[in-house]
């Protein structure tokens, strides 16, 4: 994967708790950084669907995930699906289709 060189400005107090961050997990001011932002990429994509702002499929585009894995993240963080009865009901005749 190709990877793109960021340069940010922050305050000194970010600044500060990112280095106390990377300082403790032994690993280096960008990569603590990185894993952040993948973290931040998850809580907006819940948000976002607890919302009703995205649908499953968006909420895993936006978080970089698959939608089993956004599921399954939904699951650990007791997101409840915002599914209407119907849609439910519409989603299984397309299964029962298909198998």
């Amino acid at each position: 994967m190709a990877t793109k060189t960021l340069s940010i400005r922050m305050d000194d107090k970010d600044y500060n708790f990112i280095s106390y961050l990377a300082k403790e997990e032994n690993e280096d001011v960008s990569k603590a950084v990185r894993e952040l932002v993948d973290l931040g990429r998850v809580m907006l994509a819940m948000e976002k669907y607890k919302k009703s702002e995205a649908s499953i499929e968006k909420a895993a585009r936006i978080a970089g995930v698959s939608i089993s894995k956004m599921m399954d993240i939904f699951r650990e963080y007791g997101v409840e699906a915002n599914i209407e009865y119907e849609d439910y009901l519409k989603s299984l005749k397309s299964l029962r289709k298909v198998w």
